[in-house]
């Protein structure tokens, strides 16, 4: 029963997140654009390491 409410819960919050994010977002320009593909694959970097340095340390 937990599991269905906690299911529920996050399935609510996407739905909200793709509404409000669909009304009131506006388009990203080019600039911004280059700025998030030079940062985000060396923040996918560092999350793996880390989830890979806690998987060993457990």
């Amino acid at each position: 029963m937990i599991l269905l409410i906690i299911l529920s819960c996050v399935f609510a919050a996407v739905a909200l997140m793709v509404f409000f994010g669909e009304r009131y977002a506006k388009p990203m320009d080019n600039e911004q654009q280059k700025k998030y593909a030079k940062i985000l694959p060396l923040l996918v970097f560092i999350v793996l390491i880390g989830s890979l340095i806690k998987m060993l340390m457990s």
